[in-house]
């Protein structure tokens, strides 16, 4: 039975599910859930996802939430090259470590310009230029700590190859970018594993996961549900 995955290229791990699938030649159904017209309140999808969060797999009765644990679970399933998810014990450990680290760092930071700059005009709210500001600087921190730390003069997070460390990390660099704030930019070293990515995925591949993050000012026609209003506003307080 195909895997059916359900998506929404809006989101950073949604796009890095695609690309890894695509990628291996994973043979999966994609069953789109549009978040802003609240897909994922829905009582259909609730019963793949409790959660009501993307991503979410089914495979036959066994349904699956958090995409870390989709990425490991098809990559285990379908056999999946070595460099992905390292054998060797301390490639893997690197590989968790960065998977574990960048959550509340580069997710969380990426997250915040996202929703400052497109979900809370998008329903509706006053677009704050200081909350912005304070999330630029956030991230700026997060992204010197990756370089520092897990990038250092390395191809690679795990050396000379691409894991999923890597592709993790460029779904959530890409969500700013397309908000219009180039982190690459002044950033020779990070802009240069960048490319290293997208080559190592395909340039083809790369740009079809991301062609609605890099048009999202396209959102701004799009009338969101009052849920995702409220949901917007929950975000905000955290």
């Amino acid at each position: 039975m195909v895997v059916e995955l359900f998506l929404d290229l809006l989101s950073q791990p949604c796009r890095a599910l695609f690309i890894f699938a695509k990628k291996n030649n994973i043979p999966f159904v994609f069953k789109h859930v549009e978040l802003l017209k609240g897909h994922h309140h829905s009582e259909e999808f609730g019963k793949v996802n409790v959660l009501k969060k993307v991503p979410a797999l089914k495979d036959g009765a066994f349904t699956l939430a958090e995409s870390i644990a989709i990425l490991l679970y098809l990559s285990r399933k379908f056999n999946t090259p070595d460099h992905w998810y390292p054998s060797d014990l301390q490639k893997r450990a690197q590989v968790d470590e960065y998977l574990s680290w960048q959550h509340a760092t580069i997710r969380e930071k990426g997250c915040k310009i996202f929703i400052t700059k497109v979900l809370v005009p998008l329903a509706g709210q006053p677009f704050s230029p200081e909350t912005l500001e304070e999330a630029v600087e956030e991230l700026n921190s997060a992204l010197k700590q990756f370089e520092e730390k897990f990038l250092q003069d390395k191809p690679f997070i795990v050396g000379n190859e691409i894991s999923l460390a890597d592709l993790v990390a460029i779904v959530e660099l890409m969500q700013p970018v397309g908000c219009g704030c180039d982190i690459f930019e002044n950033r020779p070293k990070l802009a240069e594993w960048r490319s290293r990515v997208e080559e190592a995925v395909g340039n083809e591949l790369f740009q079809q996961a991301h062609e609605l993050i890099l048009n999202v000012k396209n959102l701004s026609t799009t009338q969101p549900p009052p849920e995702l209003r409220e949901h917007v506003k929950q975000l905000l307080k955290t």
